[in-house]
């Protein structure tokens, strides 16, 4: 089974830019999208074969995620449960017989680190809510999380360590995640590689692959066994994320 995830920065503008042929072309059996910036009646992308569950922000043209799957779920959830965080459209889970599949979308902490606060209490709630589900079944979480954890996950950490993305508070709390039982995939499987999957639109940063990788799939230990495979689609764009991906056995 392949699993993509991807922070599209408005899926209307993605669409614009070739995600469909990019859907068409990996033919995964469920896509998670981040910052998707679109209500039901705005989404113009049906892909056939799809069940489509999108969970939009309150606020229109902001935040917002959306999964498309192949395979039917027994169950869907949207939110975690607190309304600051609901009304943004940060979290869909879906539940299969195997496994629970979070897709989800970290708050940005902002410059000057304005969300913080918030960001913390974000980061606690998705902790504790990953480990209850992962007592009752395994778990998939992805999605573009907001955190560069390792300085090999940044270009120039020395110079970022009061950014949003890199402060410690925010490592921490993957460090928190992590020792709880949960394993970052890519770093699992490549413990050594620098690679990307977010760049800035200033100073030519992708092209001068000046960049963080934010966006992850995580996984219970337990279910590491069942990962075949992870990839980072470096080479497409659309976004100034690039897609992330996860072939786990059926």
């Amino acid at each position: 089974m392949k699993i993509i995830s991807w922070n599209v920065a408005g899926l209307r503008a993605c669409l614009n830019k070739g995600l469909d042929r990019f859907v068409s072309i990996e033919k995964a059996d469920i896509y998670c999208f981040q910052e998707t910036k679109v209500t039901e009646e705005q989404n113009m992308f049906h892909p056939i074969g799809y069940k489509e569950y999108l969970y939009p922000a309150d606020k229109k043209g902001y935040s917002g995620t959306m999964i498309y799957t192949k395979i039917d779920p027994i169950e869907v959830k949207y939110g975690i449960g607190d309304i600051e965080y609901d009304s943004e459209g940060r979290t869909i889970t879906l539940e299969f017989e195997n496994f629970y599949l979070v897709n989800c979308y970290v708050p940005n902490s902002k410059k000057e680190l304005e969300r913080l606060g918030s960001r913390m209490r974000f980061e606690d709630l998705m902790r504790n809510y990953l480990f209850n589900l992962s007592n009752k079944k395994n778990v998939i979480y992805c999605g573009d999380l907001n955190v560069a954890h390792e300085e090999i996950d940044i270009k120039n950490p020395s110079t970022n360590h009061f950014s949003a993305g890199f402060t410690d508070e925010e490592r921490n709390k993957m460090t928190e995640l992590l020792n709880i039982g949960f394993i970052d995939t890519y770093r699992y499987f490549n413990p050594d590689v620098q690679k990307f999957t977010w760049w800035s639109y200033m100073h030519q940063a992708r092209l001068k692959d000046i960049g963080w990788r934010i966006d992850y799939f995580i996984v219970n230990k337990k279910f590491i066994d069942n990962v075949i495979s992870t990839k980072i689609y470096t080479e497409v764009e659309g976004s100034d994320h690039c897609p992330i991906g996860i072939e786990i056995k059926d």
